[in-house]
Order: structure tokens, then C-alpha cells, then sequence
């Protein structure tokens, strides 16, 4: 990989925003810029013990960061613009192209009716972790901030019984604005993870210890509640099982709290 040059830097993103409409010629352009500052080291030791399920050029970060800045401002200016490309960027099945894919989406003004379709038809394909932490963080970003209601009506869907497959999605989408300091309205949060802890499969528990942790932090009066209230009525051993596995994992003093009720509906 040579070594990177600001000026020639600058100029390579300026000519990618030259194409910003004409979403083929980017994709073409794109692809030579990242192929010029391939880490080939890495992607021929890939051949070997591929680390991504995606093809990767490996590009340093601070690439894509000068090409999200470069066509950022567009992309607020031109929703529909941006989807398009975004589309295709997204279609390309790069690890890069998917995560600029995903960052031009968090630019998009939240009202855009076709970001939520775009948003929950990528979660149900993601499979990258790098490219699913910046579709739940940075392409939600302007939707939980500017029209919280609006976001947590995008989360709900994903957070419905019939759509477990994008239950962590929902679950990881949530911890930004659970953390969030100036955001204290929790009962919402609560009414539509009820039917989720209790049916709590196995394959998400970290996830559960991710959420648990961060509704403790933001309220451990509401969260001990909500979570006693849950696994006391619950109809399913599952909710015992899954507790009991994660109980080392919780804040020990929502652990202690919750403990007893665990070893009752077990020992029924």
C-alpha cells in the first residue's frame, strides 16, 4: 500500500463527488481509489483464513473517513440521490462499499420515507459485525436523535415475535439512546421488550446482558422491576434458562435482586 498523501487524498474524494449522480460511474471510481490503497499483504493472507464474510480491500479507516466527509454534505442535500447510490454501493457485497452504504443512509433527513425500508430490509441481510455496528449506530443516528417516536416505531418492527432473526438488531439499536442522559422516557422501551425477555433464546443473551446493563445504569429501580414483574409471569422455562446463564454477567446488584425469582420458576 503506498503511503498516503492529503493532496492526492483530497483530490481522488473530490472527483468520487463529480459522480455523486451517477451512481455506476462512482461504484467504478470507488472501487480504483480503494484498490490503489489496497493493503495487499492482507487480503492475499485473506486467501488463506478469510476474516470477513465480505471481500475486503482493507482499507485504512482514514479513507473511507476523507470519502464520507467529501460526499457527506451531498447526501443531505439529495435524499434520492443518495439511496440510489447508496443502493448500489450497498449491492456491491464489498465490506467498504457496505459501510459507506450504511453511513450515507445516517445522513439522509430521518422524515425520508424510504429510510426505514432501506434500514430494515439491510438489517435482515447484515452479517459483517463492523458493517452491523454502523448500520445500528451511525445510519440510526439523525432518526433517533431528530424523531425518537419515529425510531422507536422502526425498532418495535424489528422487536416483533414473528421477527426473531432481527431481535439483536433491535436490542442493539436501543443502548445509544438508553444511554443517552436526556433521555429518561423508559415504560416504551419496556412495553415492547416484555415478550422478548421472556421468550429470551439463547443465541442473544449477550445481547440481553448488553441491554440489561444499560437499563440498569439509566434506571435500577425501573429495570429491577420490569424484570422481576417479567420472570415472575412468565408461562416459559425458557426465561429461567436464559437468566440463569447470564445472571454472572449482570450488575451484581440487579442479579441479586432477580435471583431468587430465577431458582423459583426453576425449581417448579
Amino acid at each position: 500500500m503506498p503511503a498516503i498523501d492529503l493532496a492526492r487524498l483530497k483530490k481522488q474524494t473530490a472527483q468520487l463527488t463529480d459522480l455523486f449522480n451517477r451512481p455506476e460511474d462512482f461504484v467504478r471510481a470507488l472501487h480504483d481509489m480503494l484498490d490503489f490503497y489496497v493493503n495487499r499483504s492482507r487480503r492475499e493472507a485473506d486467501t488463506v483464513a478469510p476474516s470477513s464474510a465480505l471481500d475486503s480491500y482493507h482499507t485504512p479507516p482514514v479513507i473511507l473517513k476523507a470519502i464520507e466527509t467529501e460526499i457527506g454534505p451531498l447526501a443531505v442535500s439529495d435524499p434520492n440521490a443518495t439511496i440510489e447510490l447508496a443502493d448500489r454501493l450497498w449491492d456491491e457485497d464489498w465490506l467498504e462499499t457496505r459501510l459507506l452504504a450504511a453511513s450515507l443512509l445516517g445522513r439522509i433527513p430521518p422524515q425520508e420515507e424510504q429510510l426505514l425500508a432501506r434500514l430494515t430490509a439491510w438489517a435482515g441481510q447484515v452479517r459483517e459485525p463492523s458493517v452491523r455496528a454502523t448500520l445500528l449506530t451511525t445510519s440510526l443516528a439523525r432518526l433517533q436523535r431528530e424523531m425518537p417516536e419515529r425510531f422507536l416505531a422502526l425498532v418495535s418492527e424489528w422487536l416483533n415475535p414473528e421477527r426473531q432473526r432481527l431481535w439483536p438488531h433491535g436490542i442493539q439499536a436501543l443502548l445509544p439512546l438508553i444511554r443517552d442522559q436526556n433521555y429518561h422516557n423508559l415504560p416504551p422501551i419496556f412495553d415492547m421488550l416484555e415478550s422478548i425477555v421472556e421468550a429470551a433464546p439463547a443465541s442473544i443473551q449477550n445481547d440481553l446482558v448488553d441491554l440489561f446493563g444499560a437499563l440498569h445504569a439509566a434506571s435500577p429501580t425501573e429495570t429491577t422491576h420490569f424484570l422481576q414483574q417479567v420472570i415472575a409471569n412468565s408461562n416459559t422455562p425458557m426465561t429461567a434458562i436464559t437468566f440463569r446463564r447470564i445472571l454472572p454477567s449482570l450488575p451484581a446488584e440487579l442479579a441479586d435482586a432477580i435471583r431468587d425469582l430465577v431458582r423459583g420458576i426453576q425449581a417448579q
